[in-house]
């Protein structure tokens, strides 16, 4: 197979591995809210996940298993960053152009 289609393959693991990841740190963030009453959703409408709050540890409960769960999350995210900065690597050093 061509670099290309290698390329292809690689993007397409690559691309489910980050959604993956950012899914369950999105997961994650709606956990901490819960766990957090300044963060509480109780209007009973949807709202997006309040992730710059629970990535800075702002108004985020202080006990251990939400730290935790922060920790987590964090760690999730950084390994998405991580990716993106190696597919970019990646893309610049190995591909023809």
């Amino acid at each position: 197979m061509a670099v290309g289609g290698w390329f292809y393959i690689g993007s397409v693991v690559w691309a489910v591995a980050m959604l993956a990841a950012f899914i369950q740190a999105i997961r994650l963030s709606y956990r901490i809210e819960q766990r957090s009453s300044a963060l509480r959703n109780e209007t009973g409408l949807p709202r997006y996940a309040a992730m710059p709050f629970t990535v800075t540890n702002w108004r985020v409960a202080r006990d251990d298993e939400t730290q935790r769960l922060r920790r987590r999350m964090n760690m999730l995210l950084a390994a998405n960053l991580a990716g993106f900065v190696l597919f970019a690597l990646v893309v610049l050093v190995f591909l023809p152009g």
